[in-house]
């Protein structure tokens, strides 16, 4: 049992600190794979935490899971947290969310969409990202422009 899942057995829909990994995944031409998740909204392939996990250890999972893409060469660009990362979800439960962003452009395999929890994955350049894009992701993006910009 994926352990938010077990915690959610003790405190309901309460407010819980949930810890996750997202990728920004480039290919050659420095374009970023999005995921159009079954709700609608795109975003960065990710997940949550489960126990004895590294966040380095969540977002190789994830990305594997969700995509069939195996990473390598992980570069962590920052660590998200605090009021700005509530979130109530459609079924109510409310959490914080403590969100470790990463990004490489090592990447093997075929792509391999999990359709339980995609619709589509694509890749996009950076500087135009599509609707939906929840602001969450792409504030994660826009930093790591400024990144690259600060590297320029």
């Amino acid at each position: 049992m994926e352990y938010y899942k077990y915690l959610r057995q003790y405190v309901g829909q309460q407010p819980i600190i949930l810890p996750g990994s997202v990728v920004i995944i480039l290919n050659e031409h420095s374009e970023v794979l999005l995921q159009k998740r079954t709700e609608g909204c795109w975003g960065l392939p990710g997940g949550l935490m489960d126990l004895g996990e590294s966040y380095e250890q969540v977002a190789i999972r994830e990305v594997y899971e969700e995509t069939g893409l195996t990473i390598n060469g992980l570069k962590l660009l920052n660590v998200f947290s605090g009021a700005d990362y509530y979130l109530k979800v459609q079924n109510g439960d409310e959490l914080y969310s403590v969100t470790a962003v990463y990004y490489t452009n090592d990447v093997s395999g075929e792509l391999n969409i999990d359709y339980s929890e995609s619709e589509k994955m694509q890749y996009f350049p950076l500087h135009n990202l599509p609707n939906g894009l929840t602001d969450e992701y792409r504030g994660f993006i826009e930093e790591y422009l400024n990144l690259e910009k600060a590297h320029a």
